[in-house]
């Protein structure tokens, strides 16, 4: 199956530049999201928002589930929500996790959140990375954000949509730290398939419509 790639580059900061202890915190949130440009299936809006969580340091048992479909067949969602249950970081010493919480060596690191490569792309998921940026971002710990989103209803604008920030994230098992530190990180986040107004394919599963 074709797919589109969401690719969220970490740049490491240095050995110790940006080190910082932390604890896995609970988070759980209902997530609704309604657009005018851009309208997505239920499994295609939970797929792109958990790509997005993972890429923002969400744990990887994290749950996301569907809400109510009114089209079970898999077409776009009017008002497509979801129910969401993970664990993210915080630093030690100010998270809810409890005195006895587990800390879990970490760094400060910057990642681009591109909900796709190409720049119309991008800006036709303006509104998504909109409920993204005033929804999701919040429940991590984050600093040195850098957001702009021109969402024009009905109107799809290249260029002027981004969120990058710095996020806590793991360090990587005893194993992978030699291989990356020092060097950039390309994750490859797996979008869902779209499909443009005019009923063309890009891919072969259908997740957004704009």
């Amino acid at each position: 199956m074709a797919l589109l790639l969401l690719c969220a580059p970490i740049r490491v900061l240095g050995e110790d530049e940006g080190a910082q202890l932390a604890v896995w915190t609970p988070k759980r949130l209902h997530f609704a999201y309604e657009g005018f440009t851009t309208h997505y299936s239920c499994e295609g809006l939970r797929d792109q928002v958990r790509k997005a969580l993972l890429a923002l340091g969400a744990r990887k048992d994290l749950e996301v589930r569907e809400g109510p479909c009114t089209r079970p067949a898999g077409g776009p969602e009017p008002y497509p929500s979801l129910e969401v249950t993970m664990n993210v970081l915080a630093p030690a010493g100010g998270s809810s996790g409890g005195e006895q919480a587990k800390t879990v060596p970490a760094h400060w690191r910057m990642i681009d959140l591109r909900l796709d490569e190409d720049s119309r792309g991008q800006a036709g998921n303006c509104e998504l990375l909109e409920h993204i940026k005033h929804t999701l971002l919040p429940l991590f710990a984050t600093r040195n954000i850098n957001y702009r989103a021109s969402c024009i209803p009905h109107q799809v604008v290249p260029g002027g949509t981004w969120l990058r920030t710095e996020v806590l994230l793991p360090d990587p098992m005893k194993g992978q730290a030699s291989a990356e530190k020092f060097r950039d990180v390309m994750r490859p986040i797996s979008i869902p398939a779209a499909r443009r107004g005019s009923g063309i394919p890009i891919s072969s599963s259908p997740g957004l419509v704009y």
